[in-house]
């Protein structure tokens, strides 16, 4: 039997465009398995679905992560649209068409579907923490870093390694400081060149 590090490891291998601190077990003590465990959370938040309805979307949401790691955006947006469709309520459907709108360029149709997913899952939970660091990521692209800091923080709080790190990396404070130890640091490495000048 794996551990829950083998299967964090085995998870960051072939997902590797997951952020590498949001593989579940890799950094932390135990691993997270559902958005419970994500948030405290007494109560998973598809406990509310028909269980009938709900595994159909999650079948039709791993065809279409099959179909979108496969390069078919189309038979993958295709899924996402049908489960989305199935139940309109539910943020993971928004969160995945949302990836594969983005790998087609369409950043506008992205962000609204995050945006959708984050409003859908009242902000909490694992599918908000996920499209919070998918949003971050985008407005960090268009260089919006005050607002891709926002919800870097916010996915931080909801347990994202991750967006912990990219928080402290868009921090203006934190860079200053990460400039001046690197300043430091690099003199204590080489001194003969302050002594030359």
């Amino acid at each position: 039997m794996a551990s829950a590090n083998d299967r964090a490891v085995l998870q960051a291998i072939f997902n590797p465009t997951t952020p590498f601190g949001d593989v579940p077990g890799l950094n932390q003590e135990e691993e997270l398995t559902d958005d419970a465990a994500c948030c405290s959370l007494p109560v998973s938040p598809d406990s509310s679905f028909d269980p009938l309805l709900l595994e159909q979307v999650k079948d039709l949401e791993l065809k279409g992560v099959s179909a979108a790691e496969a390069g078919d955006m189309k038979t993958a947006l295709h899924h996402f649209n049908q489960a989305i469709q199935t139940l309109p309520s539910r943020a993971s459907a928004y969160n995945n068409r949302a990836q594969a709108k983005r790998l087609q360029g369409d950043t506008e149709g992205a962000i609204e579907d995050l945006e959708q997913a984050i409003t859908l899952s009242k902000g909490t939970g694992r599918s908000a923490c996920q499209a919070l660091v998918q949003r971050g990521l985008l407005l960090r692209l268009a260089q919006r870093d005050e607002e891709a800091r926002a919800d870097f923080e916010r996915a931080a709080s909801l347990g994202s390694e991750f967006a912990r790190q990219q928080a402290v990396i868009l921090n203006p404070y934190a860079a200053l400081c990460n400039r001046m130890l690197s300043e430091v640091i690099s003199k204590l490495r080489n001194p003969e060149v302050q002594e030359m000048q």
